[in-house]
């Protein structure tokens, strides 16, 4: 899993840094909001760790940056606050959980663990970009007609849709939706972009899929 962390403090972000990667995670930093929100724009995170008390950029401030785009995924925030004024604004501007300092590292691998389980979980509901609309649970995408889906290739046009015109490369893809299935390979990945595209195609829609065999892919709008 991918994380990223926005923490200014080079010290603490070192440390925070090496536990993440002892646990197996792959470690984006960034020292201040700005960059965070960079690098949130660029890349595809399993969650994010915001420290509130950042210089260019507040985290709050980020965090409104980055859920303005589009982008669900999962955030911390670190905060020296404890004031329950912080917390609501932290929460209100998008975050799904804060941890007050100083907090034990042991207690910050718990709380990734859970917020990443609880979006690895089948969701329901629905999302809509431009006149696309995909409704997860029955499996249908809309826009001027409406198309089904099988399985996996709701959960490749959900991961799309939560993440607009970012680009991902096709490991990346994998990893994400068909990481439970032992005995695919990468090459699958370009098999489902085919048929989303073609399913794209069918209703009329105003998103392209974008990219080429064994590279990256991005959906965008036309």
């Amino acid at each position: 899993m991918r994380l990223l962390l926005a923490e200014d403090e080079k010290e603490m972000s070192k440390a925070i840094r090496a536990v993440l990667e002892a646990n197996g995670y792959a470690v984006d930093t960034a020292f201040d909001g700005v960059e965070a929100v960079e690098l949130a724009s660029q890349n595809a995170y399993d969650a994010m760790i915001l420290d509130i008390m950042m210089p260019k950029l507040d985290g709050i401030s980020a965090l409104r940056q980055i859920r303005a785009g589009g982008d669900v995924t999962p955030v911390i925030f670190l905060t020296a606050k404890s004031e329950l004024d912080d917390r609501v604004e932290g929460l209100d501007a998008g975050a799904d959980d804060y941890l007050t300092k100083p907090f034990a590292l042991k207690e910050l691998l718990a709380r990734i663990r859970s917020m990443t389980r609880r979006r690895g979980e089948y969701q329901t509901g629905s999302i809509t970009l431009g006149a696309v609309t995909l409704k997860i649970e029955e499996g249908e995408l809309s826009a001027e007609n409406a198309v089904r889906l099988a399985a996996k290739e709701v959960r490749l046009m959900e991961f799309f849709m939560r993440s607009p015109e970012k680009e991902f490369s096709t490991q990346e893809l994998f990893s994400h939706v068909w990481q439970d299935a032992q005995d695919q390979n990468k090459d699958i990945v370009w098999v489902y972009v085919s048929y989303l595209r073609s399913k794209l195609r069918a209703i009329d829609a105003d998103l392209e899929i974008t990219g080429e065999e064994g590279g990256s892919f991005a959906l965008m709008k036309k």
